[in-house]
């Protein structure tokens, strides 16, 4: 086999490449949840769909030849439901079909029920050395109405076993929940910074279209600007506790950001396998995008015939520059100004006059060393990004 080059024409270097690995299955779907998920039937295809999952990693290897993968997610769905052995088992097949980096960032996705908590052990030894705990809320009500199948005595006792085990651990906490009040905003983010944890996200519920509460939105739903208070009420909680934010929905300790997410914040390449994961890569001809079969059991019939791809995209310039500051725009320290060049081959000139409309809005501060939003820029990231649909040309 030969390396295939993976350099934009006039490049040095190639973006960092990382890993993603889907599992479809959950409990039961929650209903404010717009992911490629499903209630997993009364017994999940464990063994198959790892089947799959190899087939179509050997199969895309190719686009990892000659690079290391600097971190793997395996994300969902609710992976923590495979077996410890299975994990294992994916882990070496990835270690036998890339090359990853020493000290790759391995994280599991994993919610708090009881079955998945006392795993958590077993996942440690077999290499997943970072878990996000999917707690959500510490209030029994608020967890009711989110569908979620744990309570908060359960989310306790496994955010407290996740650090105790995991050097490296993300907590999950949603925030304007339904009937929530600036109190229990407080209490819920009061409570999750208690357990030590070095990385904490936080989201804003939303109405996703195709989802549950998006057809049937539950009562007492806040209003836009209910919802701004209590996240702005319990983000400064986390802040003052000595977590600052580093992105729109993510706030981490020194040193410990999510190097997974980062590099897709900075417009690195990643490569998607399992059912409806979705790549960007990048080679000599520019940026591809990639999407897998979505539905489990087309996916696996499909990866294991060579044929898990169900869809090639190939982004237009216009795509390239909006899809590059959607993201990077998301970080509260922005990005060096010679990056969009580098992961887009395209000029930074290109969109002098939009950076400047936007400077004139007190969104961006721009310098010949780094773009970073300001704090109304984050506020208004929609409308930020949406300056950037189009050119200057």
């Amino acid at each position: 086999m030969t390396a295939v080059p993976v350099r934009l024409p006039g490049q040095p270097e190639p973006p960092p490449l990382a890993l993603y690995v889907h599992f479809p299955w959950c409990v039961r779907k929650c209903p404010y949840c717009d992911f490629n998920s499903h209630a997993s039937p009364a017994e999940i295809p464990e063994q198959q769909y790892l089947d799959a999952l190899r087939c179509d990693l050997e199969s895309s290897a190719i686009n990892a030849w000659g690079r290391k993968i600097t971190s793997v997610y395996l994300g969902g769905g609710t992976p923590s439901l495979m077996e410890p052995q299975s994990v294992d088992r994916l882990l070496s097949d990835i270690r036998m079909l890339v090359q990853l980096a020493p000290n790759a960032e391995i994280t599991l996705e994993a919610n708090p029920g009881t079955v998945e908590a006392g795993r958590f052990r077993e996942f440690a030894a077999t290499g997943i050395n970072r878990l996000s705990l999917g707690v959500q809320s510490l209030n029994d009500d608020s967890l009711q109405r989110l569908g979620r199948v744990h309570d908060a005595d359960d989310a306790r006792r496994a955010a407290q076993l996740a650090v105790e085990i995991f050097t490296r651990v993300n907590l999950d906490l949603i925030t304007a929940l339904p009937g929530q009040s600036i109190a229990q905003a407080l209490e819920d983010a009061r409570q999750i910074c208690m357990f030590g944890a070095e990385h904490i996200s936080m989201y804003r519920l939303t109405l996703e279209p195709g989802t549950v509460f998006f057809r049937h939105p539950p009562p007492q739903m806040p209003n836009a600007d209910q919802a701004a208070d209590l996240e702005d009420a319990a983000r400064e909680v986390v802040i003052a506790s000595g977590i600052p934010r580093y992105e729109i929905s993510a706030h981490a300790k020194i040193g410990a950001h999510s190097r997974h997410n980062v590099n897709y914040w900075l417009f690195g390449d990643y490569l998607g396998i399992g059912a409806g994961a979705h790549s960007k890569l990048t080679d000599t001809s520019g940026v591809r995008r990639e999407v897998r079969h979505k539905a489990p059991e087309r996916y696996m019939l499909k990866a294991n015939a060579g044929e898990q791809i169900a869809q090639v995209l190939k982004p237009s310039r216009t795509d390239l520059i909006f899809e590059f500051m959607l993201n990077a725009l998301r970080l509260c320290d922005g990005f060096s100004s010679k990056l969009f060049y580098a992961r887009t081959g395209i000029a930074l000139a290109t969109i002098a006059g939009k950076l400047r409309q936007a400077q004139e809005r007190d969104w961006l501060v721009v310098t010949n060393e780094k773009i970073r939003p300001t704090p109304t820029g984050l506020d208004f990231q929609t409308d930020l990004c949406s300056l950037f649909m189009e050119t200057d040309e």
